[in-house]
């Protein structure tokens, strides 16, 4: 254990840590302004604005000053060491660096995208001077739209940190982007052919400090300032990938990675990133609609919802064993729950069936090397299983059924007429059902739809619920590796759609409202997989498994998660901004307790 000075504030510094000046002085929240620096690329010290004078504290009590001012991002702390971020000579070398970065900025603030969230600015209003001494013409350079699908560069705003040429070498491996000609004709570019449009090619816009690369998506489509934030869970993988969802009037406008090191630390790749369009999809579901065999038509809650009570239970006393409840991979584990739960309630010989899990190839694992391949030491993995909650819902399925019952088995049961009832639970972004589906489809003599978008069986359903897609809703997620996080709902859902909870809460016929984290407490007592749920709430990083391992679409569905432990309440940085949150400690391996006071 060491002790570092930051601006006479004692720092202690663990004896196995290894952290430069600016992660030390983040401790104790003294802000070092940087713009080449990032915890997940290498270190350059190329921009200059972390500048800080260091010393060393002799024995004798006596503090000898270096003569230099030093790089923060660069300088390793030690034992004994003494930081000093705001003298004079500090504060003089800030205000130089920023003025040479802004003599030939251009004064886009007003149309720039990255107006409000900009080090540029932030900076310039911190440490820099209020005027400019620049009297020539600034140099104007060609903006470059041709770099990539999904991004452009506005050149003459660029500071040459180089964040975005590090990370498509370092993290992509794919090394799309470069350093073009010498000192003041400095600019990033694309090698002649080779467009930035890897997978993760979206990140160099996170990660980018001021407004020179941009996201085509979102470009000149909101102000930040106008944005409301919630955290979430990328829903378009299981790898889970922490992000924020930022949103005006009920409109998803984009979706960011938010700093998890126990999910996939800093980044998200772009088929997340940009996945989201068909939250806002011209088709949705967006009013609930009985129309069963016998009786009239009806569009209201109350009376579908009536409907599908006296339906269920007619089914389970014709024939308990053909009633069947398929639980998507995109449910929530609340969602799951209150459905497995009420089906079963019915009878016991109601049976439970996981959806499609949708697999596509591999899994893409990042940096590549320069025949394609993916290198030994994997930093961010996109996975082939393209759904949020498998193991979250398979947790379920284990404790109510046994057994986790897969689509393929329930589909020939269907195609054998061996079905009555089906209350199936969609969900998917992409379509799960075909056309050739429709023959077993309309041979039930039940069939119940609670979706997000038109499917064969939404057009047959004798009873169509219209749910709510992941930014709509509050629940859990749990990721390949037994992450389980807490997703927050952004936007209101299009029509009289209701969020699934809400649904499943009136059909079973609870009091109160839907509230997550009760129900997590609830879950948690009752199913010993999910025991880690006790807590109620998960905190921002979530809750992770205590052996750490790392599960895949070939594991199995009946993994244990029953050695859950909580994960630290710590800080958390956004990729493109901020300090770094400290790597976290180790994970305790006690239960948490129960909630307290948790309103139903």
């Amino acid at each position: 254990m060491g002790t570092v000075l930051v601006n006479g504030t004692p720092v202690e510094i663990g004896a196995s840590e290894r952290l430069n000046v600016i992660q030390a002085a983040d401790r104790v929240g003294v802000e070092v302004p940087r713009y080449c620096w990032h915890p997940a690329l290498t270190v350059v010290a190329s921009c200059r604005m972390c500048l800080v004078e260091t010393g060393e504290k002799k024995p004798d009590g006596t503090i000898a000053m270096g003569p230099k001012l030093v790089p923060g991002c660069q300088t390793p702390v030690k034992d004994g060491m003494v930081i000093v971020t705001n003298s004079d000579k500090v504060k003089a070398a800030q205000a130089q660096t920023l003025e040479y970065l802004l003599l030939n900025h251009p004064l886009d603030c007003p149309v720039c995208d990255q107006a409000g969230e900009c080090w540029l600015q932030d900076y310039s209003y911190r440490y820099g001077h209020a005027h400019s001494r620049l009297h020539e013409p600034k140099i104007h350079r060609p903006d470059k739209d041709h770099i990539g699908n999904e991004i452009t560069l506005f050149t003459d705003r660029c500071v040459m940190c180089s964040r975005c040429v590090r990370f498509t070498r370092e993290i992509a491996g794919t090394a799309e982007l470069q350093v073009i000609n010498r000192g003041s004709h400095s600019e990033i570019d694309i090698f002649p052919g080779n467009p930035c449009n890897n997978k993760l090619a979206g990140n160099v816009v996170d990660i980018c400090p001021v407004g020179a690369l941009c996201s085509k998506d979102f470009l000149y489509k909101q102000r930040v300032w106008w944005l409301q934030m919630k955290e979430s869970v990328c829903p378009n993988c299981s790898t889970g990938c922490s992000i924020t969802v930022d949103q005006n009037n009920d409109h998803v406008y984009r979706l960011r990675p938010r700093y998890n090191p126990q999910a996939q630390g800093h980044f998200m790749c772009d088929e997340g990133r940009f996945g989201f369009k068909y939250v806002h999809h011209p088709d949705r579901l967006g009013e609930p609609l009985a129309r069963p065999k016998a009786g009239p038509k009806s569009n209201d809650w109350p009376t579908v919802l009536a409907g599908v009570r006296s339906a269920l239970k007619e089914a389970v006393q014709t024939n308990a064993a053909g009633v069947v409840g398929l639980l998507s991979p995109w449910m929530t584990v609340e969602e799951a729950f209150l459905l497995a739960k009420y089906l079963k309630s019915l009878s016991p010989q109601v049976r439970l069936a996981l959806g499609p899990v949708p697999i596509e190839g591999e899994d893409d694992r990042y940096p590549k090397g320069f025949d394609g391949r993916p290198l030994e030491k994997t930093l961010f993995t996109i996975r082939a299983e393209k759904c949020p909650n498998r193991a979250g819902v398979s947790a379920v399925l284990q404790h109510f059924e046994g057994k986790v019952v897969t689509f393929d088995v329930i589909k020939s049961e269907l195609s054998a007429g061996r079905v009555d009832a089906l209350y199936a639970v969609g969900g998917y972004r992409l379509p799960w059902l075909t056309d050739a589906d429709r023959t077993w489809l309309a041979a039930l003599n039940l069939l119940i739809v609670e979706d997000i978008l038109p499917s064969p069986a939404s057009e047959l359903a004798h009873y169509l619920l219209p749910g709510g897609s992941f930014a709509e809703k509050d629940g859990t997620f749990v990721n390949h590796a037994g992450l389980a996080q807490e997703i927050h709902r952004a936007v209101r859902g299009p029509g009289e759609c209701w969020t699934d909870g809400r649904i499943l809460m009136e059909l079973s016929g609870r009091r109160g409202l839907f509230h997550a984290p009760t129900l997590r407490t609830e879950i948690g007592t009752e199913i010993p997989a999910l025991a880690g749920l006790r807590a109620g709430r998960l905190g921002p990083l979530g809750h992770a498994s205590a052996d750490g391992a790392s599960a895949g679409p070939s594991d199995g569905l009946d993994r244990a998660l029953s050695t859950w432990a909580p994960a630290p309440t710590v800080p958390h940085a956004p990729p493109a901004s901020g300090p770094p949150a400290p790597p976290p400690p180790h994970l305790s391996t006690q239960q948490p307790p129960a909630a307290a006071g948790a309103k139903p």
